[in-house]
């Protein structure tokens, strides 16, 4: 208001020592400016409030362009508008969208190199080289972490697993095969672990190398669900999580439809089972040395001092081994060794002798001898709970919560340090080397290139969840486009496949001939795939589901984990339910529920494209209820779920806060809401509203 005054006084003074000529015009603007600026204090004091400096000034240069005009006639020079004076803007024509998922430019925001002094220059290279051995050491933590989760899913639903397995009339069912493979892939994390129990069991005869190739398609979906769950830690920033999240289900959605096309295939003319006899039998192929396990030996030194386990409990289990039931995962002894020896036992008869053996009789009993193996235990293993008396479930629950907290801690870390070095030249020349195709007209290479780029790198760590895992982030920071994150992704479905061969080909003699066909129709099955959805860029469907996928979790986060529940847990868990039931059953529900889903794609494809051929009602879903066709009520009801839950959480905390401090909150509630309310003034009120020139605030 001092303010005010002080240019209501400066305008007097102007008003006074203007000519004469004016004199009743400049007297009735005196007049009036005093009696606005009465009104203006009066209607402030009234309404308990200080106006804003822009509404009492409203008023001045209207005066001041009177003045002007008054003066115009006596040839005055026309002054200036106040410096304070607010002038209305055009609004500005709005930027056009940016397509989200076009690479992000990691831009240098520091200081360049030329700009730093030697000492500078030094703290960078020091600096760069920490963040160099952070990013090393945070990726082994990673890939750690990545192992004892798989542990703990072993520990939790391993010997579900291995019941599972049990059931061979359901196991002859190929869809119940197929989700089945899912399932246990799933509860076990590793697609190694499950495809070692099938071929254990079709090596011991309890199922047949038909039978177990719709489970090793089943064990190709689920391992992809690591690098989702994996994409689901970077929910932090939308455009990061759209990229990541479709990055990371472009897997998925590769595995779902081969498997829509080859499983039909194979059930109706088994070209998998005879195309993989055939190179069986076409080669003389004899036992060889174990595939070499590379990441094993950089990563046993920190896992086996958390947790070993005893695998072969869950192949027991499969097999039919009453006694393995009881027995835990978790490896006690890491250090055995079995000792033979000749021992004498009784028989009821003469007939029950061992062949080739003594055989002897006192008094009324029958004597023969047997060799027994007994394993004496030499050492215990130095993991942390090899002296802990907790059940298998309960240590695995306790590794499941550490290993996804550390998981999620490295990933975010990760992604901050790849943040703050991949930028400037530096990311310039990794986005040319990762993203960019070869001259024409051989680009169409590039792909194949990086086909054979992620068959490799998967050999040398011996796991596609690692490969996968560690390249979803960099999907999410735009280091890496989905275009080339798609066949870097096929490639890793071919370098486990290869992994699997070569130790199949260290299996004893009577398992090899089993073992090599599994894992050839896993290859096999992946070469296929690569066929139907690669080579024609027409043909790459995944691309585009993964980003339709990605565009609505990035609109609603948490449709990521109903993704996750529906397709890795409930439908493979109510197709099985439903195979058990009889496949009766299975075709009478499934087929119905087929036909519906075909139904609508094929209307949803119409609406888009081609909707003048669809009858009225059905160019749009606006006639069926909203919650039927839109996310949108859902989300409503998950948010309004997710702040009662936080409401209810912090309900203590802001009762109490509540508590100490009651008027204060009152008071500056009053306050608040005097400082968003507006008073119209009458006396401001100006006839000729088209000569104001600043109103807003």
């Amino acid at each position: 208001m001092a303010i005010v005054q002080a240019y209501q006084a400066d305008l007097l003074r102007d008003l006074d020592g203007s000519d004469a000529v004016g004199g009743d015009i400049i007297a009735e603007l005196r007049s009036s400016a005093d009696l606005a600026l009465r009104a203006t204090k009066e209607t402030a004091r009234l309404a308990h409030f200080r106006p804003p400096l822009s509404l009492v000034l409203s008023l001045q240069p209207h005066v001041f362009t009177l003045t002007a005009a008054g003066h115009s006639g006596k040839n005055a020079p026309e002054p200036e508008p106040p410096s304070y004076t607010a002038e209305v803007s055009e609004p500005e024509e709005e930027e056009e969208e940016e397509d989200p998922w076009d690479l992000p430019e990691l831009r240098d925001t520091g200081v360049k190199w030329s700009d730093h002094d030697t000492k500078g220059k030094v703290l960078r290279v020091l600096k760069s080289i920490v963040k160099f051995v952070l990013l090393v050491a945070l990726l082994y933590v990673f890939v750690c972490s990545l192992d004892i989760l798989s542990s703990a899913f072993q520990l939790v639903g391993g010997k579900a697993a291995g019941d599972i397995f049990q059931d061979n009339a359901v196991l002859s069912n190929p869809v119940a095969g197929l989700v089945i493979g899912v399932l246990v892939t799933v509860l076990v994390q590793s697609s190694s672990t499950s495809s070692s129990i099938v071929v254990s069991m079709v090596s011991s005869g309890l199922l047949e190398v038909k039978s177990a190739v719709p489970i090793i398609m089943g064990a190709n979906i689920g391992t992809s669900v690591t690098n989702t769950i994996v994409a689901v830690m970077q929910t932090g920033d939308r455009n990061e999580f759209r990229r990541a999240f479709a990055g990371a289900t472009v897997h998925d959605f590769f595995n779902w439809l081969s498997v829509l096309v080859l499983l039909p295939l194979e059930v109706a003319s088994g070209f998998l089972y005879r195309l993989t006899d055939l190179v069986i039998k076409s080669f003389n192929i004899q036992t060889g040395a174990d595939a070499p396990d590379m990441l094993k030996v950089i990563t046993e030194p920190l896992t086996k001092n958390i947790i070993e386990l005893d695998t072969s409990v869950i192949r027991d289990i499969a097999t039919g081994d009453p006694a393995a039931r009881n027995k835990s995962l978790i490896k006690i002894w890491c250090k055995t060794q079995k000792v033979t020896n000749l021992v004498n036992i009784t028989v009821p008869g003469f007939a029950n002798c061992t062949p080739d053996a003594l055989c002897w009789v006192e008094g009324d009993t029958i004597w023969t001898q047997e060799n027994q193996t007994e394993t004496i235990n030499l050492e215990k293993c130095s993991h942390i709970f090899v002296f802990a008396d907790l059940p298998d479930l309960a240590v695995g629950l306790i590794l499941l919560a550490l290993s996804l907290l550390a998981l999620c801690t490295c990933l975010i870390l990760i992604v901050k340090l790849l943040n703050s070095m991949l930028k400037g030249q530096v990311a310039v020349v990794i986005k040319k080397v990762l993203n960019t195709d070869f001259p024409f007209p051989f680009a169409w290479l590039t792909g194949y290139l990086a086909i054979l780029v992620g068959a490799g790198m998967t050999f040398i760590v011996q796991s596609s969840s690692v490969f996968t895992s560690a390249i979803t982030p960099l999907v999410g920071i735009g280091v890496i486009s989905l275009e080339r994150a798609y066949p870097l992704t096929l490639g890793s479905n071919i370098g486990t496949t290869t992994t699997a061969i070569l130790a199949a080909l260290a299996s004893p003699g009577e398992t090899l001939a089993n073992s090599l066909q599994i894992s050839l129709c896993h290859f096999f099955f992946n070469i296929c795939g690569i066929l139907l959805w690669y080579p024609i860029p027409f043909t790459r469907i995944p691309i585009r589901m993964a980003k339709a996928l990605g565009n609505r979790t990035a609109k609603y986060r948490w449709f990521a984990a109903l993704y996750l529940f529906l397709c890795f847990l409930l439908f493979p868990l109510s197709v099985l339910g439903l195979s058990i039931a009889g496949w009766q059953v299975l075709v009478g529900v499934g087929v119905p529920v087929v036909v519906f889903v075909i139904v609508v794609v094929v209307v949803n494809v119409m609406q888009k494209r081609c909707p003048r051929f669809l009858p009225s009602f059905l160019r749009s879903w606006d006639f069926l209820p909203k919650p039927l066709h839109s996310l949108k009520p859902w989300d409503r009801v998950v948010t309004a779920g997710m702040t009662f839950c936080r409401t209810r959480c912090c309900c203590c905390c802001c009762c109490k806060c509540c508590k100490e401090n009651p008027k204060d909150e009152e008071t500056d509630m009053k306050t608040n809401d005097r400082r968003l309310e507006m008073y119209d003034n009458p006396t401001l009120t100006i006839e000729d509203e088209a000569k104001i020139t600043a109103t807003h605030l």
